[in-house]
């Protein structure tokens, strides 16, 4: 039987209850079925120190950090200083999940634009990729994004992304990173998996949103890492690659964006 082929799963939260007690096997499934490596995201900078802990615990673990935008208005105001030290730690990788959020939110959105820009300036001072959450936010989502790179440059991924094509489009012509999660293997997300076919397959990246939206066979059902192959085989067929070689372009994609996770190698072992 053919190994799997090497993949990453570019956004999980396995610090969710969701996964309590069961955090051991959940990277073991995930290697067993090619996932090599995830980063698992920090939605509340509260949280860092244990999302930072199972990165340390865990070897194909890295970690994000920072403040989700449907939480902007109830947490305290992030800080460029806080993001950049946090950026310290060699297995944090990626600034956020940061974002607009107006689908509950809405009523919260002055305090969503300033904790993204906020972000993108600490993405900006890292040279860590920016991680943006979108939901029914595309107009001020591209507005702020085009005004920023402006002002300066910075890496970014669209993650789960699920937005319109002007989004999309604005993203890429950015220079930014599309992220396709379970949603796009839904069998009727055909208008996103046209979007998704449209771009480039150098900026593509796959994530589970773990444990959220889980692919077919397993939706309904807690995701989890090992089942971004699932969405992987979709996005091959979108591409007309066979899965070997849609792993290793998004894999390289990957590590592309996330060059910090790309260089980072365990320190080894004391002698005994």
């Amino acid at each position: 039987m053919p190994s799997p082929p090497d993949l990453v799963d570019s956004h999980c939260h396995l610090d969710f209850p969701d996964f309590a007690g069961q955090r051991e096997e959940i990277v073991a499934r995930a290697v067993a079925a090619g996932v090599r490596r995830m980063v698992t995201i920090c939605t509340r900078l509260r949280q860092e120190p244990a999302v930072r802990a199972i990165a340390e615990a865990h070897a194909p673990v890295f970690y994000a950090a920072g403040t989700h935008p449907m939480s902007a208005h109830e947490e305290p105001m992030a800080t460029v200083e806080n993001l950049v030290r946090l950026a310290h730690h060699p297995k944090m990788v990626g600034i956020g999940e940061t974002g607009l959020d107006y689908h509950y939110t809405a009523s919260t959105k002055a305090a969503q634009q300033e904790s993204l820009r906020v972000h993108v300036e600490a993405a900006r001072q890292t040279g860590l990729p920016l991680i943006i959450h979108a939901r029914d936010a595309d107009a001020d989502m591209a507005r702020i994004l085009a005004e920023e790179h402006r002002a300066g440059a910075f890496a970014c991924v669209m993650h789960c992304f699920s937005s319109g094509r002007a989004l999309a489009e604005t993203a890429l012509d950015l220079g930014f990173y599309l992220s396709m999660s379970g949603i796009a293997a839904f069998p009727r997300a055909q208008e996103l998996r046209a979007i998704f076919a449209t771009a480039p397959v150098e900026r593509i990246l796959v994530e589970t949103d773990a444990p959220y939206l889980a692919p077919p066979p397993h939706r309904g059902r807690r995701n989890e890492p090992a089942f971004v192959v699932h969405t992987a085989r979709v996005g091959a067929d979108l591409f007309g690659m066979d899965e070997a070689e849609f792993a290793r372009q998004t894999t390289a994609n990957f590590d592309r964006l996330f060059a910090k996770a790309a260089a980072w190698a365990p320190e080894p072992a004391a002698p005994a």
